[in-house]
């Protein structure tokens, strides 16, 4: 083991839940192996409050959790990413910046749950579920043994993450 730390990068559209909730989890997990940031294409300003309550909930930090551009991790100034994950369909079909380093990359789609319809418990169910969902491939991700892998092997488990 070098004890490099990876700066992982999860992208979404507005930023407020499905790549917030990743960031949080990744965080927890990280081990002293990862960095987690988030960013967005069209950030919306605000997280949902249903991922801040989800997340405080189940004794995630969320103080320093913010909707933020995805132009803060593309400039000089900003760290270098190793990976950057895309969690919404939408931000997958977006020309992403160019990100220094050529980070690997990977879709992780996840089914948006501020888009969710019904009741509140209803709402409540849409962010539970994608948050085990991305808890899952998170989970997976930090356990890879990227040191052992190289490039090509790890993007084929990278993609497969994506799947589960």
């Amino acid at each position: 083991m070098t004890g490099k730390v990876y700066n992982v990068l999860f992208l979404c559209t507005g930023n407020s839940a499905r790549s917030i909730i990743a960031e949080a989890v990744l965080q927890r997990l990280a081990g002293g192996k990862f960095n987690a940031y988030s960013a967005g294409s069209q950030p919306m300003g605000a997280v949902h409050p249903y991922a801040i309550e989800l997340l405080a909930n189940q004794n995630y930090k969320v103080d320093d959790l913010r909707s933020k551009s995805w132009e803060e991790f593309s400039g000089p100034d900003a760290p270098e990413m190793d990976f950057v994950f895309t969690v919404c369909d939408n931000a997958a079909k977006e020309v992403c910046p160019i990100w220094p380093g050529q980070p690997m990359s990977a879709h992780w789609g996840v089914p948006d749950p501020a888009a969710a319809q019904g009741t509140d418990a209803e709402q409540h169910l849409a962010f539970a579920d994608a948050m085990r969902m991305l808890e899952q491939r998170v989970s997976i991700f930090t356990n890879l043994p990227l040191q052992a892998l190289d490039r090509l092997s790890l993007q084929k488990r990278l993609d497969d993450i994506g799947q589960n």
